[in-house]
This record gives C-alpha cells, structure tokens and sequence, in this order.
C-alpha cells in the first residue's frame, strides 16, 4: 500500500505533463467530427463532412491509393528489416568473425547518420540505377537505414540465448541453419515481434525519403498527402479537414501502439552486449 501512494506524486507530474497531448487530441478527434461558429472553439453541430474525402476523391484525392501504398511501404520495410536483421543478428552474436567489433562499431556509426544527410547520394544512386521515383527504390533506402538499428537489437536478443540449446541441437546431428530456424528463432520470438511493429511504425511515419525520392503521386504515401492536405490557402484552407485526414493517418498508429505496447518496450531489453 505504502508504495502505491509513493508512485502517487510520480503519477501526478507525468499526467499533468501529458495533459497538453491529451487536451490536442482530444480537440482533434473532436472538430473532425463538429463545426464550431466563426471565432468560436466551442461546437454547435455534429457533421460527417469532414470525413467526406474518404469517399469523395475531389475533396483532397485519392486516400485509398496513398493508403495502400502506405502499407505496401511499410510491409515491406518491416519484411526485410526482420528478415535480415535475424539473420545477420544472429551472425555477429554466434559466428568468430574477423574484424567482429570493428564491424560492430561501424554498425552504430551508420545508424547515428540521419537521413538527411544521406539524401543527395542516395538521390544520385537511385537516379543512376533506375529506381528514383518508384515505391520500391524508397523502400530499400529506407530498409537499409533502419538495418543498422535491427541487426544491433537482434545480436542482444540472441546474446541472452544460453548456448547449451544450440549445442544441444548440434550434437543431435541437426545442421546450423535447422538450430538456427528450430530452436534459437522461437527463443528470440519477443524480439522479432517488437522489431517488426517498431520497423512498421516508423515506415509509416516516414515523410521525407518519400517526399524526395518518389515525388511522383502515382506512389503518394499519408504523409504525402497529409502535406498536400496541409498546403494553406487564406480562402479556402479547410482545417477541420486537416485534422480529420491527420486522425485518419495517425489511428493505426495508435491502435497497434495499444496492442503491442508491452512487446516494443521490450525492444530495448536486448543490444546491451558488445
């Protein structure tokens, strides 16, 4: 009992912190839904319009197009960021590499670059092969720069996996791989499920590698469209639109944070060990 009441004043500062978030939110889910009078931050009505470029693409465009292409871009990320970074995780935690920890060092170092910076060469090399202004060119160059981040917090799941398990399956006559997809996957399942929702998430939070490198609305992600919803006229700027297409993006979000919650704060319990 003693204890519930001292996490009391703890409580009390992280809510009053977090009460401007809850006050935005709240003001966004609601003017999606209402109309106030000119001046006015009260509502006087409840409407569906603001929700009207969900079926109407005059409004704003195609929302299901940006959509599917957000989730193909995400899907995708989350596929080949989980895929290799087991694979590649497990390698640096097991395998006597050469050159192991300089090898290590510079994984770090590459997921310390922000994208930003990247930009003009990722740009030319896209440009150069083919792949600028398409889905599946963002896709790689975002892959590439989350791989870093991934392949560091498999080696720490992997890390936590007693060897007795692998040498047993080894000495049963299973062969490296068999152990591998058998016996050490499962024991690292936690964070394989975390790695997928984080990659997810943040591909779906991914504005600016999209933004340059496929500018092209055939491959329009939300955020894309977002900005473009966003883009301010002093006459016809529609903000309860805004906020009603912002709501939309941000739901899935928010719902796979709720579902999965306890799995992503235990993403961070591996990549602890050099």
């Amino acid at each position: 009992m003693s204890r519930n009441f001292a996490a009391w004043p703890l409580i009390l500062v992280l809510g009053l912190l977090s009460l401007p978030l809850v006050i935005m939110y709240a003001f966004v889910f609601i003017d999606s839904f209402t109309n106030s009078p000119p001046g006015s931050m009260i509502p006087d009505e409840f409407t569906l319009e603001h929700w009207q470029f969900l079926i109407d693409p005059s409004i704003a465009g195609n929302v299901w197009s940006a959509t599917l292409n957000t989730l193909i871009f995400a899907c995708s990320i989350g596929a080949i960021v989980v895929s290799l970074s087991s694979m590649g995780g497990y390698a640096l935690s097991r395998l006597n590499m050469p050159f192991r920890q300089f090898f290590l060092a510079g994984i770090m170092v590459m997921h310390a670059f922000p994208s930003v910076t990247l930009i003009i060469g990722v740009f030319l090399v896209l440009q150069f092969i083919g792949l600028y202004d398409t889905l599946i060119g963002v896709v790689f160059v975002k892959a590439s720069l989350m791989l870093p981040f991934g392949i560091w917090i498999m080696k720490g799941f992997y890390d936590t996996v007693p060897w007795e398990i692998e040498m047993a399956g080894v000495q049963d006559g299973a062969s490296r791989f068999t152990v591998w997809r058998r016996l050490i996957l499962p024991q690292v399942k936690p964070g394989l499920i975390a790695l997928v929702v984080f990659s997810f998430l943040d591909a779906w939070g991914e504005y600016v590698l999209p933004r340059i490198l496929a500018p092209t609305a055939d491959y329009r992600v939300l955020s894309v469209y977002l900005e473009r919803v966003s883009q301010k006229d002093s006459i016809t700027y529609d903000f309860n639109l805004f906020k009603a297409v912002g709501l939309y993006y941000t739901l899935p979000v928010i719902i796979l944070f709720i579902i999965f919650q306890n799995r992503l704060m235990n993403i961070f319990s591996g990549g602890t060990k050099g």
